[in-house]
């Protein structure tokens, strides 16, 4: 792709934060897509940390990690989720990064002789790293994070400011997400924000072309008109956004009104026909389906449901895949230390544990392992996950009492403990520097044949992304083989353990790597998928599975995701 005809979309978020600015984007990704034009999307967040790994995520979310192994914001879970781009670690532009580059090259003397200043070498740092990103894509995609008149943000506007100058006004589209809020004492909804909020912005030398306006009650065509005349926009530039019942209808709703085709125009690219029709299937029965299953996320982080994003999409997934509704059952670990919290497991078709990090609520997890492992219920364990489900087996099955991770190992009582059933990787000692250090990215898997997890695969070898520091200790291996859990993904060499079960359990399975960051609603992840099925085989047995007519008979199956794929594939040009 030649870089003079590339075509930069920057999509800024005004008023608030949350807005959906990651969403638009990817939903924007998929649209253009589906026209097939080739894409690449960008997030560039104000933060001054280098990357979101070292934060916890009641802060910005789940920490979300590519294929190269950058931990990155959880908006390039949902650009990889909706789009096939490939997205690695330059497609991540933090202002820790940008400053650290900056400084480091002054200190080298790359800018001997000058005042090192925001504008230009921040600027450039940061328009320098966009186009790096960019690689052969036709159209690039770039979220501005934070909100319009936020300090840190400053840089990255001024930058894309630069842009449209340096590409030019037919290479460059400027879109702008708002809110319209609807005040229900007056049983109005108001427009001034989002004016208040375009002014701000024209302020910094940007005026948008497009407003996506958010709003929880439908706009009006009379309000579209006075929001377009104060604040600059061609009338049928102003895009409604209101709020829908699942993200995935996003794309097929901005499709309606026209967004697409305003957007080709805009860029002087040839409009052609786009193919919705899988998605249109996704959203139909993630909206009308013919089951239902009970699903509990034991963890520690659940007052923020962002932290577990890509967990919660992938059982979204791994339900339509099932034709199923998963209803998520979001469990505080702490309040299942005591004996009375085990209740709040009872009812559910399946459990997960997703991953995570220290001491907290530790002993509910492994009460919550413990309970689904003697009820036959249904078990996915991710990362440290994995490692609970271990400990568990070792505890209870294996006679370990003092079974603990190394990880523990300094809060524990005595100081120092013998058993450490978890523990340190190699060179992943606890005195390292703490970002970026883990083992990331995508490893490979080897699976053992005659193994649930083989069967759900289908394959010897599968790749999948990891996010940890602590491993399976084998010197415990042979002892808890003998008591019957089968360690059915290894390592190429053998030696790191990355999936453990327990074949006389209905389905117990527990991996040490994050198999949610592969699942897309066009593509479940395969186990998310199976989880799925095997509590619906629990729900079933209970009776209470929905979507039955009142003769009794089950309403007419709809297709799968991969026949309604392979059908989009035949008809795409």
């Amino acid at each position: 792709m030649n870089k003079k005809n590339q075509k930069y979309i920057f999509i800024t978020g005004g008023v608030v934060s949350s807005l959906g600015k990651g969403l638009l984007s990817a939903s924007l990704g998929a649209l253009l897509e589906a026209q097939g034009y080739k894409i690449s999307l960008i997030k560039c967040d104000p933060y001054l940390n280098v990357d979101p790994g070292t934060m916890s995520p009641f802060q910005h979310g789940e920490v979300y990690v590519t294929q190269d192994g950058a931990e990155t914001d959880m908006d390039l879970g949902h650009y990889e989720r909706f789009t096939n781009a490939p997205l690695r670690k330059e497609n991540s532009i933090t202002t820790g990064q940008i400053y650290e580059s900056v400084i480091l090259k002054e200190r080298r003397g790359v800018y001997l002789g000058n005042t090192v200043q925001v504008i230009p070498h921040i600027t450039d740092e940061i328009k320098s790293r966009i186009h790096a990103a960019a690689g052969s894509a036709e159209v690039v995609i770039v979220e501005i994070g934070g909100t319009v008149g936020d300090i840190e943000g400053l840089p990255f506007i001024e930058a894309i400011r630069q842009m449209r100058v340096d590409m030019g006004f037919d290479n460059t589209v400027f879109v702008h997400l708002t809110l319209v809020p609807y005040l229900a004492a007056s049983g109005e909804v108001k427009s001034k924000p989002t004016q208040h909020s375009v002014k701000a912005l024209r302020e910094v030398g940007i005026q948008p072309d497009f407003l996506i306006c958010r709003s929880e009650k439908v706009i009006s065509d009379e309000l579209k008109k006075k929001i377009a005349l104060f604040c600059s926009v061609k009338e049928e530039n102003v895009i409604a956004a209101p709020d829908v019942k699942t993200i995935y209808e996003l794309p097929l709703l901005l499709q309606e009104e026209n967004f697409d085709k305003k957007l080709i125009n805009r860029l002087s690219f040839e409009s052609r026909n786009s193919k919705m029709d899988v998605w249109k299937n996704i959203v139909s029965t993630i909206r009308r389906p013919d089951h239902q299953v009970s699903i509990g996320l034991v963890g520690k982080y659940v007052e923020l449901k962002d932290s577990y994003q890509s967990i919660y999409e992938a059982l979204v997934h791994g339900g339509v895949d099932n034709k199923s509704r998963v209803s998520v059952r979001y469990i505080d670990s702490e309040t299942l230390s005591s004996q009375n919290g085990i209740a709040n497991l009872q009812g559910l078709d399946g459990v997960l544990i997703p991953g995570g990090f220290g001491t907290r609520g530790v002993e509910g997890k492994i009460a919550a392992v413990r309970y689904v492992r003697e009820h036959n219920i249904p078990f996915f364990g991710i990362c440290f996950g994995m490692q609970m489900a271990v400990l568990e087996f070792a505890r209870h099955v294996c006679g370990i009492k003092d079974a603990i991770s190394g990880e523990f190992e300094s809060s524990s009582a005595s100081g120092s403990v013998k058993n450490k059933v978890i523990d340190y990787m190699d060179g992943q000692s606890g005195d390292r520097v703490k970002g970026a250090s883990m083992r990331l990215g995508s490893y490979p898997c080897y699976l053992k044949k005659n193994s649930k997890a083989y069967s759900i695969y289908k394959q010897d070898c599968v790749q999948e992304r990891h996010r940890h520091r602590f491993e399976f200790n084998n010197q415990f291996r042979t002892l808890l083989e003998e008591k019957g859990m089968v360690f059915s993904g290894l390592d190429k060499e053998g030696e790191l353990v990355e999936i453990i079960e327990i074949p006389k359990h209905p389905w117990f399975l527990a991996v040490q790597f994050h198999p949610e960051f592969q699942s897309k609603p066009l593509k479940p992840h395969p186990l998310f998928s199976d989880f799925i099925a095997a509590a619906l085989r629990i729900a079933q047995k209970k009776k209470v599975v929905k979507g039955y007519n009142k003769t009794g008979t089950s309403l007419s199956p709809s297709p799968s995701i991969k026949e309604m794929a392979d059908t989009q594939n035949r008809t795409r040009p």
